[in-house]
């Protein structure tokens, strides 16, 4: 290749370059690094929440052997939740993360029933064990929420962004596809929210509160 053409290709290039600038294609793997470190700490809350399952399973057990069926729901559920593993690449496939999000529901609706039970055992719940695995707990459900809600704000600002023009095109040439979002599932909706119990000078509960998780 003779420097003429050398410089031309070079040139090529450059005005290339400078037209993907000035269309704002840098702007859509900037947003979708975001989406990513976003999903990244949702995995993060989620990997928490399984973390605690084993010792309040078997904290609950020491006290409540009866409630095998609860128990065993409690451990199926994280199994099956802690199974599915999705990275960044997977955010694309609104089928594997609808498969997580049903997982993860199911795991929150077992610990809910699980912590419901507790109210029948109050030597359970002035176990300081106990205690301390309940508000860790709920220390990570509310952070899920949170997490999920981050996930969702920097994925909409994504998905807004490739539906533009001229990103749009710019997506679709180089193959930038739409993340899914979280949504409130029937099961999610159903699920109690973890409750520290009531006050010491009030009677315990024995049915768990109506309210539910935030999705």
């Amino acid at each position: 290749m003779t420097f003429r053409s050398r410089l031309r290709a070079f040139v090529v290039l450059a005005l290339a370059a400078l037209s993907l600038s000035g269309c704002g294609y840098n702007v859509i793997p900037t947003k979708e690094e975001a989406a990513k470190a976003a999903w990244a700490e949702v995995q993060n809350q989620y990997q928490r929440r399984a973390d605690l399952v084993p010792n309040l399973v078997a904290t609950v057990q020491g006290y409540a052997k009866q409630e095998k069926e609860v128990l065993t729901q409690v451990t199926e559920a994280r199994a099956k939740a802690t199974a599915i593993h999705l990275d960044a690449n997977d955010l694309t496939d609104p089928d594997k993360v609808k498969a997580l999000q049903g997982a993860q529901a199911q795991l929150s609706g077992a610990l809910g029933r699980l912590l419901a039970v507790s109210e029948n055992y109050p030597e359970l719940k002035s176990n300081q064990n106990f205690l301390a695995l309940q508000s860790q707990l709920e220390g990570t459900e509310n952070r899920i929420a949170v997490a999920r809600q981050d996930y969702n704000g920097v994925a909409t600002q994504y998905n807004t962004s490739i539906r533009r023009f001229p990103r749009s095109l710019l997506a679709g040439m180089f193959g930038f596809d739409k993340k899914p979002l979280f949504t409130a599932s029937t099961e999610s909706r159903d699920v109690p929210t973890v409750d520290l119990g009531p006050a010491p000078s009030e009677a315990p509960s024995t049915t768990a509160p109506p309210t539910t998780v935030k999705p």
